[in-house]
């Protein structure tokens, strides 16, 4: 049986004036209503997020851009969550970068990862400044086949906008990539630019932020997509 109304969290520290924060809200009704559900959608803040936060009632989780968040430990935490708990997952921009900062921490058991914004000089720094900063910039987009993000498209070459200065790091790229997470998209140089879980019903994260077509009255693919898990998974 379907579900008739979805619950989601949008993981971040809402700001009326960012663009992508008044773009998710736009860019999940519009998807709502292609799907015929709908959505009830709540921003926590990160400084908010505690290990007695109730994240159970929710149905999916958007992690946000425009980081560095409040408290980083909090946005942690529920991209945690969401993965143990196998919850529809959505990373953008900052989403992105924390979400291989949490995978380094809690599945590869990297207790000294860290961001390279927050701490420059760590020695295991698995987010770290891109070679080319992409701040509203656009650029092609190369999907991996039979990947959850490729599906969502329905096509392996997108083109998307960018307002991002931070990646992975290059140098702990193959180890944060030989198990479960993978690569599921590269730009036209073919740095990374999009990652996903196996084994999971929906955890995709890119560097790219898909949502800003909702401003423009386009669906984005990936709202579609995440609502789609989360409809699958509450069946």
């Amino acid at each position: 049986m379907k579900a008739t109304a979805l619950h989601l969290a949008l993981i971040g520290d809402h700001n009326p004036d960012v663009p992508a924060h008044q773009a998710i809200p736009v860019a999940l009704q519009l998807a709502a209503d292609s799907l015929g559900l709908k959505v009830h959608l709540q921003w926590i803040d990160t400084d908010t997020l505690t290990p007695a936060t109730p994240l159970h009632g929710f149905d999916g989780f958007w992690c946000v851009p425009a980081s560095p968040y409040r408290d980083t430990d909090g946005a942690l935490r529920a991209i945690r969550f969401a993965r143990e708990q196998r919850r529809p997952f959505l990373g953008t921009c900052g989403g992105f970068q924390h979400a291989v900062l949490e995978y380094a921490r809690n599945a590869l058991g990297w207790a000294d990862a860290e961001h390279g914004e927050l701490a420059p000089q760590a020695q295991r720094a698995v987010i770290t400044p891109l070679s080319c900063s992409l701040v509203e910039a656009a650029d092609t987009v190369r999907l991996t086949p039979y990947t959850r993000i490729a599906d969502a498209y329905g096509t392996l070459d997108i083109e998307e906008g960018y307002r991002c200065r931070y990646g992975m790091n290059p140098e702990f790229a193959q180890a944060l990539l030989e198990r479960e997470l993978i690569p599921s998209g590269h730009d036209s140089a073919g740095d990374l630019r999009a990652v996903e879980l196996l084994d999971h019903p929906f955890f995709v994260a890119t560097l790219f932020q898909p949502e800003r077509a909702a401003l423009r009255g386009i669906t984005p693919p990936l709202a579609i997509a995440l609502l789609k898990a989360c409809q699958e998974t509450v069946a």
